[in-house]
Protein backbone atom coordinates (compact mmCIF):
# COMPACT_ATOMS: atom_id res chain seq x y z
CA UNK A 1 0.00 0.00 0.00
CA UNK A 2 1.06 3.39 -0.70
CA UNK A 3 0.19 7.17 0.21
CA UNK A 4 1.30 10.30 -0.49
CA UNK A 5 3.18 12.13 2.70
CA UNK A 6 3.56 15.93 3.10
CA UNK A 7 6.18 17.09 5.25
CA UNK A 8 5.69 20.24 7.10
CA UNK A 9 9.41 21.88 8.32
CA UNK A 10 9.49 24.23 10.81
CA UNK A 11 13.63 25.00 10.91
CA UNK A 12 15.85 27.97 12.01
CA UNK A 13 19.20 26.99 11.28
CA UNK A 14 18.13 24.09 8.85
CA UNK A 15 18.54 21.08 10.69
CA UNK A 16 15.01 19.89 10.45
CA UNK A 17 15.36 20.66 6.84
CA UNK A 18 17.87 17.76 6.78
CA UNK A 19 16.10 15.79 8.71
CA UNK A 20 13.07 15.85 6.02
CA UNK A 21 15.80 15.58 2.50
CA UNK A 22 16.50 11.97 4.37
CA UNK A 23 13.41 10.70 4.64
CA UNK A 24 12.23 12.01 1.32
CA UNK A 25 15.24 10.15 -0.06
CA UNK A 26 14.44 6.99 1.87
CA UNK A 27 10.53 7.09 1.16
CA UNK A 28 11.40 7.83 -2.47
CA UNK A 29 12.89 4.52 -2.92
CA UNK A 30 9.85 2.79 -1.68
CA UNK A 31 7.79 4.58 -3.89
CA UNK A 32 6.09 6.84 -1.31
CA UNK A 33 5.45 9.95 -2.75
CA UNK A 34 6.82 13.14 -0.36
CA UNK A 35 6.10 16.46 -0.61
CA UNK A 36 8.31 18.77 1.55
CA UNK A 37 7.49 22.13 2.74
CA UNK A 38 9.13 24.85 4.53
CA UNK A 39 6.44 26.17 7.14
CA UNK A 40 6.72 29.80 5.67
CA UNK A 41 3.54 30.94 3.81
CA UNK A 42 1.88 28.36 4.27
CA UNK A 43 -1.91 28.52 6.23
CA UNK A 44 -4.20 26.50 8.02
CA UNK A 45 -5.73 25.10 4.53
CA UNK A 46 -2.24 22.95 4.24
CA UNK A 47 -3.75 20.30 5.36
CA UNK A 48 -6.86 20.11 2.81
CA UNK A 49 -4.06 18.71 0.77
CA UNK A 50 -4.75 14.56 0.00
CA UNK A 51 -1.99 12.49 2.14
CA UNK A 52 -0.91 12.15 5.60
CA UNK A 53 1.12 14.51 7.18
CA UNK A 54 4.76 15.08 9.05
CA UNK A 55 5.66 17.68 11.14
CA UNK A 56 8.97 18.10 11.29
CA UNK A 57 10.15 20.80 13.47
CA UNK A 58 13.15 21.96 15.70
CA UNK A 59 12.69 23.93 19.23
CA UNK A 60 13.89 27.57 19.27
CA UNK A 61 14.42 30.11 22.00
CA UNK A 62 12.18 28.91 25.47
CA UNK A 63 10.26 25.76 24.01
CA UNK A 64 8.84 28.11 20.79
CA UNK A 65 8.29 26.80 17.40
CA UNK A 66 11.01 28.51 14.72
CA UNK A 67 10.14 31.52 13.10
CA UNK A 68 9.12 30.25 9.93
CA UNK A 69 6.58 28.20 11.58
CA UNK A 70 5.13 30.59 14.29
CA UNK A 71 2.33 31.90 11.23
CA UNK A 72 1.31 28.57 10.64
CA UNK A 73 0.73 27.79 13.99
CA UNK A 74 -0.38 30.69 15.45
CA UNK A 75 -3.22 30.62 12.50
CA UNK A 76 -4.07 27.07 13.71
CA UNK A 77 -4.26 27.97 17.75
CA UNK A 78 -6.78 31.43 16.27
CA UNK A 79 -8.71 29.72 13.22
CA UNK A 80 -9.23 26.61 15.02
CA UNK A 81 -10.06 24.51 11.78
CA UNK A 82 -11.45 21.06 11.85
CA UNK A 83 -9.23 18.38 11.29
CA UNK A 84 -10.61 15.67 11.77
CA UNK A 85 -9.90 14.19 8.39
CA UNK A 86 -5.83 14.52 9.08
CA UNK A 87 -3.49 12.02 9.86
CA UNK A 88 -0.09 12.80 10.95
CA UNK A 89 3.34 12.45 12.73
CA UNK A 90 5.89 14.56 14.34
CA UNK A 91 9.75 14.76 14.68
CA UNK A 92 10.82 16.81 17.25
CA UNK A 93 14.32 17.88 17.44
CA UNK A 94 15.35 19.58 20.59
CA UNK A 95 18.31 20.03 23.73
CA UNK A 96 17.40 17.66 26.57
CA UNK A 97 20.49 20.43 28.02
CA UNK A 98 17.04 22.70 28.24
CA UNK A 99 14.60 19.58 30.06
CA UNK A 100 11.79 22.02 30.41
CA UNK A 101 11.09 23.02 27.12
CA UNK A 102 12.57 19.48 25.57
CA UNK A 103 11.53 19.11 22.00
CA UNK A 104 8.36 21.54 22.80
CA UNK A 105 8.50 22.70 18.63
CA UNK A 106 6.91 19.78 17.75
CA UNK A 107 5.06 19.02 20.89
CA UNK A 108 2.92 22.43 20.73
CA UNK A 109 2.49 21.33 17.04
CA UNK A 110 0.95 18.17 18.31
CA UNK A 111 -1.33 19.34 20.95
CA UNK A 112 -2.88 21.76 18.85
CA UNK A 113 -3.46 19.61 16.26
CA UNK A 114 -5.17 17.14 18.48
CA UNK A 115 -7.17 19.64 19.78
CA UNK A 116 -8.29 20.74 16.07
CA UNK A 117 -9.42 16.63 16.08
CA UNK A 118 -6.64 15.51 13.33
CA UNK A 119 -4.90 11.86 14.76
CA UNK A 120 -1.44 11.38 15.51
CA UNK A 121 -0.16 7.64 13.76
CA UNK A 122 2.65 6.38 16.03
CA UNK A 123 4.39 7.70 19.14
CA UNK A 124 6.43 11.53 18.59
CA UNK A 125 10.06 10.69 17.69
CA UNK A 126 11.69 13.24 20.29
CA UNK A 127 15.61 13.77 18.95
CA UNK A 128 17.86 15.11 21.79
CA UNK A 129 20.95 17.23 19.99
CA UNK A 130 23.35 16.61 23.09
CA UNK A 131 22.89 12.79 22.10
CA UNK A 132 25.55 12.63 19.55
CA UNK A 133 23.56 11.06 17.04
CA UNK A 134 22.49 12.90 13.93
CA UNK A 135 18.34 13.80 13.50
CA UNK A 136 19.13 12.96 9.97
CA UNK A 137 20.12 8.86 10.66
CA UNK A 138 17.54 8.58 13.38
CA UNK A 139 14.87 9.97 11.61
CA UNK A 140 15.80 7.70 8.17
CA UNK A 141 15.26 4.92 11.06
CA UNK A 142 12.93 5.70 12.86
CA UNK A 143 10.85 6.83 9.50
CA UNK A 144 10.29 2.57 8.56
CA UNK A 145 8.15 1.68 11.75
CA UNK A 146 5.98 5.26 11.35
CA UNK A 147 5.09 3.54 7.39
CA UNK A 148 4.48 0.47 8.88
CA UNK A 149 1.68 1.80 11.01
CA UNK A 150 0.51 4.54 8.33
CA UNK A 151 -0.19 1.64 5.92
CA UNK A 152 -1.81 -0.16 8.82
CA UNK A 153 -3.86 2.83 9.53
CA UNK A 154 -4.99 3.75 5.68
CA UNK A 155 -5.88 -0.81 5.82
CA UNK A 156 -8.07 0.12 8.81
CA UNK A 157 -9.72 2.55 7.51
CA UNK A 158 -10.46 1.55 3.92
CA UNK A 159 -12.18 -1.83 5.67
CA UNK A 160 -14.32 0.87 7.35
CA UNK A 161 -15.13 2.73 4.52
CA UNK A 162 -16.03 -0.72 2.77
CA UNK A 163 -18.51 -1.92 5.87
CA UNK A 164 -20.03 1.87 5.87
CA UNK A 165 -21.24 1.57 2.25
Amino acid sequence: MSFKLNILVGTMTGIAQLVAQEIELRLDAEGIGVNTMEMDELDPMVFDREGIFMICTSTYGQGDVPDNAKDLYEALCTQRPDLSHVRYGVIALGDRTYAETFCFGGKRFDKILGELGAQRIGEIMLHDASAGTLPEDEAAEWIEGWVELCNENIGREAVLDAAQN
